[in-house]
C-alpha cells in the first residue's frame, strides 16, 4: 500500500524545517505529522476568460482611450398603421424576407384564448393537490432562504 503526500504540505513541512538538506528527516517529519492521504491531488492551471479578472490581475484588453464615448444607435421604429396591424413586427431576423403575417384567430387553437396572461394566481387559490402548486411552494421556500441568507452578517 502506498502512501500519497500533498506537495503543499510537503513544501510547508520543508519550511517549517528550514529547508534542511537530508530527505530522511523530511520524510520522518511528514510521517510524524501525519499529513498522509489517499486523495490523489492534481494541479489544475487556473485561468479566467473575464479582461482583466481577478487571476489575469489586470492583464487583459486596454480600453482604446479614457475618454472615449460610445455612440448611441438609433433602431427603427415601425409607425404605418396598417403593417403594425397585419404583421408581427420585428419576427425576421434575416436580412431578407418580411415579418411574419397575422392569421385570422379561427386559424389558432383554442387553447392559446384560454391562457393566463396576467400576473400569476395566489399560491392561496391554488389546489393543494397540484404539481403547480408544489412548484411554487418550493420557489417560494428558496426565495425565503435566499433573502435571509443575503441578511447575515458573514
Amino acid at each position: 500500500m502506498s502512501i500519497i503526500c500533498n506537495f503543499s504540505q510537503i513544501y510547508t513541512c520543508l519550511r517549517h524545517q528550514m529547508f534542511q538538506s537530508h530527505a530522511s528527516r523530511v520524510i520522518y517529519s511528514v510521517n510524524k505529522a501525519k499529513f498522509h492521504t489517499y486523495k490523489t491531488n492534481y494541479a489544475v492551471k487556473k485561468t479566467t476568460s473575464a479582461a482583466g479578472g481577478v487571476l489575469g490581475l489586470g492583464k487583459g484588453k486596454k480600453k482604446a482611450g479614457k475618454l472615449s464615448t460610445m455612440e448611441k444607435k438609433e433602431l427603427p421604429v415601425e409607425t404605418d398603421p396598417e403593417k403594425l396591424v397585419n404583421y408581427v413586427c420585428g419576427s425576421n431576423i434575416y436580412v431578407t424576407g418580411e415579418d411574419v403575417q397575422i392569421k385570422p384567430d379561427s386559424e389558432y387553437p383554442e387553447w392559446l384564448w384560454s391562457l393566463n396572461t396576467g400576473k400569476a394566481p395566489r399560491i392561496e387559490d391554488l389546489d393543494p393537490n397540484t404539481k403547480q402548486y408544489w412548484l411554487r411552494v418550493r420557489t417560494e421556500g428558496m426565495r425565503r432562504n435566499n433573502r435571509l441568507r443575503s441578511m447575515r452578517k458573514f
